[in-house]
Parts: structure tokens; C-alpha cells; sequence
């Protein structure tokens, strides 16, 4: 198997000759993957690529996982996101809300063309979360395509405190790199970086909470961190990858059963 290519070189479209393409016999059901992701600043012990590194480590893991028979597909992913938020520090590259959803549209109209009836957003940066739930609808509404998120239910176990603001290059994201790509992470660097208040949140939060409230990475954390970095481990980041393949592996399979 060539090198240039992932791992599910056989579900990978942009691996296929137009022939291929045109014979597949299960686009009427089978989903097409678009993994969203970015390229942006994840303190000062991650790489810039963590989002979209992990859109390709949670596709490669979850099919690796797909029961037999499953059918699915894998478009070329959108790798550089709206990350406008972390505005200010260098290795962060963005698109416009425009872009991303000019992008998903673009694509979203193609498949439709090449007669696939299903899309499934992988997404794995909360910058676009909220320009792609909104660009999904529109595609529901234009093209007729089934089209909705592709999402992975882990439970991490981590304090509350970290589950409320451990958004970024925090625990989690740190553990997975642990487990995944260790040579990428330098733990000598790794730092606790809470906002200030968050010992007593309350209702009004950046984000997962009953109110939230717009925020810029630099009005939170001086060192881009936001959250507990040095809890990280390879252990707890291998436990969390293994929960959340097999649950995304179910979660594509569910998405439309052949």
C-alpha cells in the first residue's frame, strides 16, 4: 500500500479512479466522512495540527473498529478551520465562517452529483461547530442529502473543574497526543492554565454550560493553554482513544445500515 495514501485506502476517495467512483454499488446508504479539524496554536507542548491530526487518527482508528459488512466512505478533509479565536499567536492559520461553509457546500453538492446520499461530518474543532451544525441544515434543505455529525460519547472521568474548562490543549487533547504521537509533545512544557473564576463557574461559561459567553483565547490564558496539561498521560490518553474509536466505529455504522 502506498504511503501516500491513509491506511483505508479502499474507503478513501480521493484514492479512487474516476471508474471506481462511478461503480461503487452502496452510495445510496453508505456515508461519505469529511473530517473539519485546524491548524491553530495549542500552547506552548502541542503541535499546531492537533485538531486535524486527530480528525485522521479517529477515522483511521474507528474503521480500523467497523463491524463486517459496514459500509462507508472517506472524503478529502478540511485540515484549516474558523479558528479566529485564537487570533494573536503565531502557528495559527484560519478561514472565514464563509469559507468553511462555501467549502462543505461545495463538497456536500458534489457528492450529491456523484450519487451519494449520505454526509457525515467528523468534526474536531469547536471553532466550527457552530458554522457547520448550520451548514449541514442548509445542505439538508438544498441538496436533499441525509447530512448530520459524526460524534464519539467518551467518559473521560476528569474533575469537574477540567470537564468545564479543559478546552484546549488541556488533559484530554494532551493524553491523546501522549498515546497517538508522543514524539510531538514536550511535556517539559506543559502548564495549568485555568481562567480566573473557574473554581466557581456557575451557569455562565465559554462553553458546554447553560449560558455561555464569546471569548478569545488571549482574554483567557497567557500561555494558550486552557486547562490542566500536566495531568496528561499516554495511559489515560490509549483509554480514551480505545473508548472513543469503538463508539464512533458504532455511531458509522448506525449512521445509515446497508
Amino acid at each position: 500500500m502506498s504511503a501516500a495514501f491513509p491506511p483505508y485506502r479502499d474507503r478513501y476517495l480521493p484514492a479512487m479512479t474516476l471508474a471506481r467512483i462511478a461503480e461503487l454499488p452502496d452510495k445510496a446508504w453508505a456515508p461519505v466522512i469529511i473530517a473539519t479539524g485546524a491548524i491553530e496554536q495549542h500552547g506552548p507542548h502541542l503541535p499546531v495540527a492537533v485538531d486535524s491530526l486527530m480528525g485522521q487518527l479517529w477515522i483511521s482508528l474507528a474503521l480500523a473498529r467497523l463491524p463486517a459488512g459496514a459500509a462507508c466512505y472517506v472524503g478529502p478533509p478540511i485540515t484549516v478551520g474558523k479558528s479566529n479565536e485564537h487570533t494573536g499567536y503565531p502557528g495559527t492559520l484560519m478561514i472565514s465562517k464563509e469559507t468553511l461553509r462555501g467549502l462543505l457546500l461545495a463538497i456536500a453538492r458534489q457528492l450529491q452529483a456523484w450519487g451519494f446520499r449520505n454526509l457525515a461530518v467528523l468534526n474536531t474543532h469547536g471553532g466550527n461547530t457552530a458554522v457547520v451544525a448550520t451548514t449541514l441544515r442548509e445542505i439538508r434543505a438544498s441538496t436533499g442529502l441525509r447530512a448530520d455529525f459524526l460524534r464519539a460519547a467518551v467518559d473521560t472521568g476528569v474533575s469537574p473543574r477540567e470537564a468545564a474548562f479543559g478546552m484546549h490543549a488541556g488533559e484530554v487533547e494532551t493524553s491523546w497526543l501522549l498515546a497517538a504521537a508522543p514524539s510531538l509533545v514536550s511535556m517539559a512544557r506543559a502548564l495549568r492554565d485555568y481562567p480566573p473564576g473557574s473554581d466557581q463557574p456557575g451557569d455562565l461559561r465559554p462553553e458546554m454550560a447553560p449560558v455561555t459567553h464569546a471569548w478569545a483565547t488571549r482574554d483567557l490564558s497567557a500561555s494558550g493553554i486552557i486547562g490542566d496539561a500536566t495531568l496528561a498521560t499516554a495511559e489515560k490518553g490509549a483509554r480514551w482513544l480505545e473508548q472513543g474509536a469503538a463508539s464512533l466505529a458504532a455511531a458509522i455504522a448506525a449512521f445509515a445500515p446497508a
